[in-house]
């Protein structure tokens, strides 16, 4: 089937026990958008995850985000409809849709969705950007025919027309990756959320940073970090990695389209130059425990192994410099902030790392240390732009006003 032709690319979440590609790649999804990056990101996103069948209603795509999703994944059907959700009888558009995504900022669409799924369906999974400024958060929440939510109002905007939209780059893959977790558990017949997801923007970027940002590890938390950053205006930015591109990156990994083969780190830091105006630089090698960390301003640690995660721990600790430390799973995640002025325990200490790594057998410790060949574990792309985009968020706050923070995401919760 043309949908389930590229099984090598979606290899990783294939592994997934009771996983139904075949029901993503055949059902057709409709998206609500505004004038905003959200609709975009949930393109590329859906067309990593083979969700093959978009109908898309909103102002504008953007047409860089919208190139990479049909790169990543040639089978993508997208309808594109220019324009607002503005009047019941536009419903006809998501005529055979499965489920639809709203993503909207104004109340009327949401009304109007809300309205049809409660007739005659299909479920509103809604993600939004809530607020202005400092106030600004990102929320989703799923709403099925009969589940008549008490806080259902809520979810409606107090604006009631299209107008101008905020915009935060990590906070919309924040939402982005909730939304298309709950699309896939609708999909899959499989438990939604049962509260309302909210995350909270927290401080306005820290612009003009004389020193660069260093990102261990350029895979999927590598992607969607080093995309957040250069979305908030963070762009001189370091990628370590010694790594290349492999087809079972693709899943998640998005940003490195016809790039097999290809150096993970390089192709990073040059796709977020050439596509987004960063000042990226790429290092193809291990992050080592002697590596000098005196000319970066904070380390994000994306790595996927827990040895060099402890070594970041303890580099950071010795050398007093600020580290945002995230890792993801199938399902859950967690952002732990180390802060050298405010002292208390670096992340492998508060995550257990030094018993998990212990416990290991040497053959086991020495794979975990290679490419992800070695690593066939499952791996989607839903909790990695939920972490990455937290990553971001909680580095933004650090820079800008010193903290120690730790977030944690399962299933669609979010805890702070």
């Amino acid at each position: 089937m043309k949908g389930l032709s590229h099984s090598e690319r979606l290899d990783r979440q294939l592994r997934i026990p009771g996983w139904s590609q075949e029901t993503l790649a055949r059902t057709r999804v409709g998206v609500l958008g505004d004038a905003d990056r959200l609709a975009s990101v949930f393109v590329l996103g859906a067309a990593a995850l083979g969700v093959n069948r978009l109908t898309v209603l909103a102002p504008r795509l953007d047409p860089v985000l919208l190139e990479a999703a049909r790169r990543l994944n040639p089978d993508l059907s997208l309808a594109f409809l220019e324009g607002y959700y503005t009047h019941p009888a536009m419903g006809r558009i998501f005529e055979g849709c499965q489920v639809l995504v709203d993503l909207s900022r104004y109340g009327l669409a949401t009304k109007l969705a809300l309205e049809q799924a409660r007739k005659t369906g299909p479920p509103v999974v809604r993600a939004w950007l809530a607020g202005q400024g400092e106030a600004l958060e990102a929320r989703a929440f799923t709403y099925l025919p009969g589940r008549e939510w008490r806080e259902l109002g809520s979810l409606l905007s107090p604006h009631s027309f299209p107008g101008p939209a905020p915009d935060d780059g990590a906070l919309a893959l924040v939402a982005v990756g909730a939304a298309l977790e709950e699309v896939k558990n609708v999909l899959m017949g499989r438990p939604c959320a049962n509260t309302l997801l909210t995350c909270p923007q927290g401080s306005s970027p820290p612009l003009g940073l004389e020193l660069p940002l260093l990102v261990v590890g350029a895979g999927a938390l590598g992607n969607f970090v080093g995309l957040g950053l250069v979305w908030s205006g963070l762009k001189r930015l370091v990628f370590m990695d010694p790594d290349v591109i492999e087809t079972t990156n693709l899943n998640r990994q998005v940003l490195f389209y016809e790039a097999v083969g290809r150096s993970k780190a390089q192709t990073l830091a040059e796709r977020l130059n050439r596509l987004w105006g960063a000042q990226a630089e790429a290092r193809t090698e291990y992050y080592r425990g002697h590596t000098d960390l005196a000319p970066y301003a904070a380390v994000f640690d994306c790595v996927d192994n827990f040895e060099t995660r402890i070594a970041l721990s303890e580099a950071c600790a010795r050398q007093g410099k600020l580290l945002v430390s995230g890792g993801a799973g199938v399902e859950a995640g967690q952002v732990v902030v180390y802060d050298p002025r405010e002292g208390g325990s670096t992340p492998a200490q508060l995550l257990g790392l030094y018993d998990i790594v212990r416990s290991r057998g040497p053959q086991e410790a020495r794979r975990t240390r290679e490419s992800c060949v070695y690593q066939p574990d499952p791996a989607v792309i839903m909790t990695n732009m939920v972490i990455g985009g937290l990553m971001v968020l909680a580095g933004r706050q650090a820079l800008a006003y010193g903290s120690k923070a730790t977030f944690f995401y399962e299933q669609g919760r979010l805890l702070l």
